[in-house]
């Protein structure tokens, strides 16, 4: 699926980039595993930073269940079918490095989850998110998977069962996405965020990751002591000195 998932390398950002453009950037499922293969190849580099971004109009309009097994057995649904859209969100999360993402268009359903999975995510102004599934009566559990980190659990709900279409400005206030951009400033900004990222060290950057993941799911105390074991181990390291 190289033609559709390709990577390429500009110094310390190993890019990826969605090219399916003319179906909107869905994503069958070979497509999403070569997307999860290629995100792990970047995390297992000496790359700084990971960039998603996908080519036209729309951002991802979600999946394309086409060629998917035929009467598949809950077992099969499950690993061949539901675990590779999972495997993306995990290959995102585990990645030490901060993967930010380009959104310049639509991103429903796993286009929406993906964009909100990413760490830093800059949007257009014209760029929309949708949680379309319950119109097919599919509550979309895996795309709450990896909302639900980022999104107010009211919001979140309001996304799935009354399927609005949000703009821009709404999805940052709900932490879908972290800035706004004209669509003509798209490029300038994300390569701006880019090389104020690479410009860290990698210590630093993976240990704000690192904690941003697993601090909020601990108790204070021992967030703080996590804290202190991450910020130690930064200011020790031979890139501080």
């Amino acid at each position: 699926m190289s033609d559709v998932i390709r990577t390429s390398r500009d110094g310390a950002v190993a890019a990826i980039t969605i090219d399916r453009a003319a179906e909107g950037n869905v994503l069958t499922t070979d497509m999403l595993r070569a997307l999860t293969a290629a995100i792990r190849a970047a995390a297992a580099s000496d790359a700084k930073v990971i960039v998603l971004r996908s080519t036209g109009a729309d951002f991802c309009r979600g999946r394309d269940g086409k060629g998917g097994p035929l009467n598949p057995t809950a077992l099969v649904m499950r690993d061949q079918v539901l675990q590779p859209i999972l495997d993306v969100y995990d290959a995102i999360n585990g990645a030490p490095q901060p993967v930010v993402c380009a959104v310049q268009g639509a991103a429903y359903g796993f286009g929406c989850a993906t964009a909100a999975a990413c760490d830093v995510t800059i949007a257009t102004d014209v760029a929309k998110f949708r949680l379309p599934e319950m119109s097919h009566d599919l509550p979309p559990t895996l795309a709450i998977s990896a909302l639900m980190p980022k999104v107010p659990r009211k919001a979140l709900a309001y996304m799935v069962y009354a399927m609005p279409e949000l703009d821009a400005a709404t999805a940052l206030q709900l932490g879908i996405v972290s800035a706004v951009v004209p669509l003509a400033a798209l490029d300038a900004k994300v390569d701006e965020v880019l090389k104020i990222m690479t410009a860290r060290s990698p210590a630093a950057l993976t240990a704000v990751k690192d904690y941003l993941r697993s601090a909020p799911m601990m108790e204070p105390r021992g967030a703080a002591a996590y804290g202190v074991a991450l910020l130690s181990g930064v200011l020790t390291s031979a890139a501080h000195k």
